[in-house]
């Protein structure tokens, strides 16, 4: 391994908390085309138990570190082509460890446009510089005399390009801007103010109107929110040291660099030179490169949120595989509605009217009950849009219709987040072509319900909005990211072969859409696939991808009773000497801990499968294709609780955590719009960050403590004493939540156990999303009031 890679390797280990050999080992197999979910479940001997949270961030930075080395060797041959490559200059292109400190050292020597710099050069204005360094008890005006041509008029003149020369080379010194650079950092204000007339527009982010903080401290949240009242015209936005503390520091340092330590003519010019060069020179560069840096910082705090966020719905507890009649609430179109059997086949479909204009109620409950008789519905699955209330009510009254015999279904409000966005694409158009757009939407709830993972992917991550401004950052990183959660959560989870859609098996480790539709293609003709071996016959399918996708896929009821498990089929071997010790049929073992019991792992370990994954084995035998998914639970409604005006300060209520952001957790309770949890809100303790108290999905009890109808925002409580706000002493209030919620989301009704489109594509039957902030103003002031 060359100095480079091995340079590489140990700083990624220090940054992940690992060993050098452990990240060599990764990136070799990362290099040799392993997917993070093999690497992570199947080489554990080989990277020393790397998980895929640091084999992800191995990955990126690697990628990062990769550009950086080559960065660095072409700005070293630039520079030894111009001939100016000195030894010391090698040590400091060697010791750069970011890009920016890399452009730095190479921003005197890139090439450029021409400027003022260069043609007071052209002009012989630099060895008047020089003497005004040289003397500084001279005046720089009678030096000036003798700098005097055709293209130098005056003393002024003569001055200025002395000054343009010099402001040129403080701004390209490498040692200057990181100074400069670390104090901004650690000291920079970000000041924002509004627009003269924009108040109006622009009331949604009040907050910020006069709004200063440093820049180190300021939540990405609040950036986002700044950021995009700025590029909607509303602030402007201003990154720059404090006018009374920070400035002078700033102009000290550069005088520093110049070494101006008297009061001479000559130091006094110098001195309007450094005020001239930060106003000129180093105020826009650090304004840019801030500004960059708080929109990166904001973007990643963004991305990890929603992706945070995204993984909970995908990986929210299934109802199972059983028979569901989803409903897509509507009013003038009707309400859709369709039957699924346990394994997501369309059995019925049908329109009912139990609204306006027609209010066929009665019609609407005798349909409802048929469909329940005649398929023998085991869960009712209520689409979160509008009228989604008025159906759950409407199915509450028809349950108790139900004749004696007929055991009544489960009724759950489920999340209808991008549905409408799955019912007019192409996937659903194949899996549906004789089925109208909008009975498709019906079908995607009830089986969302079944199995949330299975359903959820056929969706683009986007479409489902569970993050904080996800239209406002870097799309193409938010996508990585996002594809990287909905990769880890189907293979953490598994898939059944003979089960799984296209869209399903995209997402296993070594597939794709071309393999994932040739195995679907392959099963449509051959009927399903009796191993996991048989997927060597799959057109496109090598050996390489059978590798990297086997452990995750399930075969049941096969000849090969470990393809139902997610031991690799290169490990069946250490499996059959388990079982032989045994002496019992693998079919008598697995799921039956207590047969393993006296067992050492330590005896199975082979020259090739060392303990990690011995013990991977007996775990498996012992629960064989365990889902990793929490239990099946959903939330009640409070009775008579429908509309946010129901609500009353007080009111202990059940709901559905249904998004996490930096500030708090959206809570749905029933009434068309989500409630705010804010952080100081969550418990009885300093919450640092709402993740570790609440995630997506979750049944939570809250307490009403404000409603504002009119601008429709519920502050409740997950508090047990009296919801003051203690904690907001310690960091845990946030002062500016009002204007991170612009174009407040209605959530369009309520939900069970999964989240709601809070930002991205229109819902059908929703209000316009928009990106989820908080709502602070009237929180705050009650928690003043405590």
């Amino acid at each position: 391994m060359d100095q480079t890679a091995t340079k590489i390797a140990r700083t990624i280990a220090t940054e992940i908390g690992a060993a050098p050999n452990q990240v060599v080992a990764a990136t070799d197999l990362l290099d040799g085309g392993a997917t993070v979910p093999f690497v992570a479940r199947y080489r554990k001997e080989a990277t020393g138990g790397l998980d895929d949270t640091q084999l992800r961030n191995l990955a990126e930075r690697l990628t990062y570190l990769r550009e950086l080395e080559k960065r660095r060797s072409a700005i070293a041959s630039s520079i030894q082509e111009q001939g100016k490559l000195t030894p010391e200059l090698s040590k400091f292109i060697a010791s750069a460890d970011t890009k920016s400190a890399l452009e730095d050292i190479y921003l005197p020597y890139k090439p450029k446009r021409r400027t003022r710099a260069m043609i007071a050069r052209e002009n012989g204005l630099e060895p008047l510089l020089r003497a005004i360094l040289a003397d500084r008890n001279a005046d720089p005006a009678e030096l000036a005399n003798g700098y005097l041509s055709d293209a130098v008029a005056t003393q002024k003149d003569a001055l200025n390009g002395a000054r343009d020369i010099y402001s040129e080379e403080l701004s390209e010194s490498a040692v200057l801007l990181g100074r400069l650079r670390d104090f901004m950092r650690r000291e920079a204000l970000v000041t924002a103010r509004v627009k003269d007339g924009m108040q109006e527009k622009g009331a949604k982010f009040s907050d910020y109107f006069e709004h200063s903080e440093k820049w180190s401290q300021i939540a990405s949240h609040r950036a986002l929110a700044i950021l995009r009242a700025s590029k909607e015209d509303v602030l402007t936005v201003d990154i720059a040291p404090d006018p009374e503390a920070g400035l002078p520091r700033v102009i000290e340092m550069i005088e520093a660099e110049i070494g101006i330590t008297g009061n001479g003519k000559g130091d006094l010019w110098l001195r309007s030179v450094a005020s001239w060069a930060w106003r000129l020179k180093f105020a826009m560069s650090m304004y840019t490169d801030l500004l960059g840096d708080l929109m990166r910082r904001a973007h990643e705090d963004a991305i990890s949120v929603f992706a945070r966020n995204l993984k909970d719905l995908l990986l929210a507890a299934p109802a199972g595989p059983r028979v569901t009649l989803g409903l897509d609430p509507g009013i003038r179109t009707g309400c859709k509605a369709a039957v699924v059997d346990a394994t997501g086949k369309v059995l019925a479909t049908e329109t009912i009217y139990p609204f306006q204009p027609k209010n066929d109620i009665r019609g609407s409950e005798a349909a409802i009950v048929r469909l329940i008789k005649t398929y023998s519905v085991e869960l009712v699955a209520i689409g979160n849009g509008t009228a989604s209330r008025e159906t759950d009510k409407l199915v509450a009254d028809t349950l108790k219709l139900l004749p004696a015999g007929v055991k009544a279904p489960t009724k759950v409000i489920v999340s209808e987040a991008g549905a409408s966005v799955y019912s007019a694409s192409e996937l659903a158009a194949k899996e549906f072509p004789d089925l109208d757009v909008s009975l498709r939407g019906a079908v995607s709830i009830a089986r969302r319900l079944q199995d949330p993972l299975a359903e959820l992917v056929k969706i683009s991550p986007e479409a489902i909005g569970v993050g904080q401004y996800q239209h406002d950052v870097d799309q193409r990183k938010l996508a990585q990211s996002l594809e990287a959660v909905v990769e880890d959560a189907v293979n953490g989870v598994g898939v059944d072969l003979n089960m799984a859609s296209t869209a399903l098996l995209s997402h296993v480790a070594g597939l794709g859409p071309s393999i994932a539709q040739n195995i679907v293609e392959y099963r449509d003709m051959n009927g399903a696939f009796g191993s996991r071996k048989a997927l060597l016959k799959v057109a496109g399918l090598g050996p390489k991808a059978f590798e990297q996708c086997a452990g995750f896929l399930r075969v049941a009821g096969g000849n090969e009773p470990l393809d139902a498990s997610s031991v690799h089929p290169e490990a069946y071997g250490v499996a059959r000497k388990i079982v032989s010790a045994c002496g019992r049929d693998i079919r008598a073992i697995m799921g039956h801990p207590e047969t393993l019991s006296g067992l050492r792992a330590e005896d199975f370990v082979t020259d090739t499968f060392g303990l990690p994954t011995v013990r991977d084995i007996l775990g498996e035998l012992e629960k064989p294709g365990r889902d990793p998914r929490p239990s099946f639970v959903t939330a009640t409604f409070a009775d008579g609780v429908n509309e946010i005006k129901d609500l009353k300060p007080g009111m202990l209520l059940e709901g559905t955590v249904t998004n996490v952001a930096a500030f708090g957790a959206f809570v749905d309770v029933g009434v068309h719009q989500d409630g705010l949890v804010h952080i100081s809100q969550l418990a009885d303790k300093f919450v640092k960050d709402p993740h570790d108290v609440v995630k997506a999905g979750d049944v939570v009890k809250v307490r009403v403590t404000e409603v504002d109808a009119p601008r429709k925002r519920i502050a409740l409580t997950m508090r047990k004493d009296d919801g003051g706000g203690d904690d907001a002493a310690k960091g845990g209030s946030n002062r500016k939540e009002r204007s991170e919620r612009p174009g407040a989301t209605k959530s369009g009704g309520s939900r069970g156990y999964q989240g709601k489109t809070t930002a991205g594509p229109k819902s059908k039957g929703s209000a316009p999303a928009a990106s989820t902030g908080a709502f602070g103003a009237a929180l705050l002031d009650a928690m003043k009031k405590k």
